[in-house]
C-alpha cells in the first residue's frame, strides 16, 4: 500500500511539473504576444500622429492662402469701389432681366382678342 500511495504522489507531483511547465510557457507567449500588441500600438500611433500633423500643417497652409486672398480682395474693393458697386448694380440688372425672360417663356400665350 506504501507503494501505491508513493506512486500517486509521484504521478501528481510530474502533473504538478507539467502544469508549472505549461503554465510558465503560457507565460512566456503572453509576455511574447504582450510585447507584440505594445509594439503595433506605437506604430500606429506614430502613424496616426504623422497623419495628424500632415492634416494640420495642411490646413494651417490653407488657412492662410484664404487669409491671403481674402485681404486681396479686399484690398480691391476699398481701392475700387465705384466699380464694385457698378457690378453689383449690373449683375442685379441682369437677374432681373433673366428673370422676366424665364417667366414670359414659361406663360402661355394670351390673346387679348378672340374672334
Amino acid at each position: 500500500m506504501a507503494d501505491t500511495q508513493a506512486g500517486a504522489a509521484k504521478a501528481s507531483d510530474d502533473m504538478q511539473d507539467a502544469m508549472k511547465k505549461q503554465i510558465a510557457e503560457l507565460r512566456r507567449e503572453i509576455t511574447k504576444i504582450n510585447r507584440m500588441l505594445s509594439e503595433q500600438a506605437e506604430e500606429a500611433a506614430e502613424t496616426a500622429q504623422g497623419w495628424y500633423e500632415s492634416a494640420a500643417d495642411k490646413a494651417s497652409r490653407t488657412t492662410q492662402q484664404l487669409r491671403s486672398q481674402a485681404q486681396t480682395v479686399s484690398d480691391t474693393v476699398q481701392q475700387n469701389p465705384g466699380t464694385i458697386s457698378s457690378a453689383m448694380v449690373l449683375g442685379g440688372m441682369l437677374g432681373v432681366l433673366l428673370g422676366i425672360a424665364i417667366a414670359k417663356s414659361s406663360e402661355p400665350e394670351r390673346r387679348w382678342f378672340k374672334a
